[in-house]
């Protein structure tokens, strides 16, 4: 029942994301510079930031698996490590934030670019409160099988990895 509904909201996510993306893609074609020439994006350190997010699906996957052997420690490593990769990320997006040349008010470009990314960085900060409350529950007394709530957040994390791998391309190399 859990991950039914887990799904169901990440439907939902999905056509949020989706919507972006058509606010992208609308407003690029109707613009006739774009984007424009005050954008200067850090492309090689963002894809380097873009390798960590995908290198913490696969240690989310290891994450999940520990929990099918019923390996608790190896479960909460694997989080630990997953959380860290994703922090890396956001710590990225920060410091990329901080440089730009551009805002949220500056352009189309700018409000877009800052409505997809920001959203994505809050899901990435969301999963990473996602794995912290896990790690709690798993590294804490309870006897509950961690199965379950390890599995919904491999669910969510590998939604937020690939809805940014899209991202990363729209944004960064296709433009």
């Amino acid at each position: 029942m859990l991950g039914v509904g887990v799904v169901v909201w990440l439907s939902s996510e999905l056509m949020f994301f989706a919507g972006l993306f058509g606010a992208y893609f609308t407003l690029r074609s109707s613009t006739a510079v774009w984007p424009p020439t005050d954008v200067h994006l850090a492309v090689g350190r963002t894809a380097l930031a873009t390798a960590v997010l995908v290198a913490s699906s696969a240690t989310m996957h290891l994450g999940v698996r520990a929990a099918e052997h019923g390996d608790r420690k190896g479960l909460v490593r694997w989080l630990a490590v997953t959380a860290v990769l994703g922090t890396v990320f956001l710590a990225n997006q920060v410091l990329e934030y901080a440089e730009l040349e551009f805002s949220i008010s500056s352009h189309a470009y700018g409000s877009s670019f800052y409505l997809m990314t920001g959203f994505h960085g809050l899901h990435v900060a969301g999963g990473i409160l996602f794995m912290v409350a896990t790690i709690g529950l798993v590294a804490g007394r309870s006897e509950a099988p961690p199965g379950p709530p390890v599995t919904v957040c491999g669910y969510y994390w590998h939604f937020v990895d690939v809805v940014w791998v899209a991202m990363f391309a729209t944004i960064y190399l296709i433009q």
